[in-house]
């Protein structure tokens, strides 16, 4: 971009907190920039602006502007869009909706695979009647993911979780009814998002959030509150990866007989011996063997 000498000085660089409506928000300093995108972003070409970039923008006039580049990335999530996150808090309820472990596997792959840090949050604990519904918790403790047991009704684990975000870039996600906007209000009284109850007829939330927004917070940090979802595409990747992104099958990895072994139909596989002893959670393994095909199918299309 070749740019005149009065025009070079005004240039700043500022973080892209909230797009929506055609138009992109960025934060400079205390200052807030309502920009467009510059002509070869509309076009397909550059790397497309997501919230939490960090991007230069060219003033127009008053406080709007025009961004002209996006900053090289540290991390980048697809489900939700955003970038340059540290942890993705993944959200599910203890009921209502009940909790579906095989996409709190998928975020789980998706955020390992991004590099981003992944704390499993359980909220609505103040629905939880028995011992019964903790054991999938212990399961992903032991495989060593940190958890956060919350309630906003009880002001459980508030204080820890809040502890968890200072200083860091954080994404809460999870399906839509689990309370994701009501824990971000009570982590931070004063952010007024709005909350939902779930339908009675689909058994799942009704979607509270239409748009991702980096909002900051009192203690520092930020935090990203997305829309919800119900289904979750595995990133690209290839097929040997997957299995890197299950830690608890790391210790067994070595023991297989094959190089880029696949987990599967290989002779000799530490991870399926150590599945039939029970050492590896059967679930768990299945979920994999489900997302293996999914890879594979990924690839034949790429």
């Amino acid at each position: 971009m070749q740019l005149n000498q009065g025009e070079s000085s005004l240039v700043f660089e500022g973080v892209l907190f909230k797009a929506y409506g055609g138009f992109y928000y960025v934060k400079k300093g205390e200052e807030i920039w309502e920009c467009s995108l510059r002509g070869k972003f509309r076009l397909g070409k550059g790397t497309p602006a997501l919230v939490g970039d960090r991007v230069r923008v060219t003033p127009v006039r008053g406080n709007t502007g025009r961004i002209d580049e996006v900053l090289p990335r540290k991390t980048e999530l697809f489900r939700p869009p955003v970038a340059n996150i540290d942890q993705a808090v993944i959200v599910f309820a203890a009921k209502n909706p009940e909790p579906n472990l095989a996409l709190l596997d998928r975020f789980l792959v998706l955020a390992e695979s991004a590099d981003v840090a992944p704390v499993v949050c359980l909220n609505k604990a103040d629905l939880l009647t028995g011992h019964r519904e903790h054991e999938w918790l212990k399961l992903y403790r032991r495989i060593g993911y940190p958890i956060v047991i919350t309630s906003t009704k009880q002001d459980q684990g508030l204080e820890e979780l809040r502890e968890l975000l200072m200083g860091k870039t954080s994404v809460f996600a999870g399906p839509s009814g689990v309370g994701k906007s009501s824990l971000l209000n009570a982590v931070q009284p004063g952010l007024e998002l709005k909350t939902g109850e779930i339908s009675n007829k689909l058994k799942r939330g009704k979607h509270t959030t239409r748009h991702v927004e980096l909002l900051p917070l009192l203690r520092g940090g930020f935090v990203v509150d997305s829309p919800g979802f119900s289904s979750l595409d595995l990133p690209q990747m290839e097929r040997v990866e997957l299995g890197y992104h299950f830690p608890e099958f790391e210790v067994f990895r070595e023991e297989c007989k094959f190089n880029g072994c696949l987990h599967h139909h290989e002779p000799q596989c530490a991870v399926k011996l150590a599945v039939e002893q029970g050492l590896i959670q059967q679930d768990r393994y299945q979920h994999y063997l489900t997302f293996l095909q999914e890879v594979i199918e990924q690839e034949r299309r790429y």
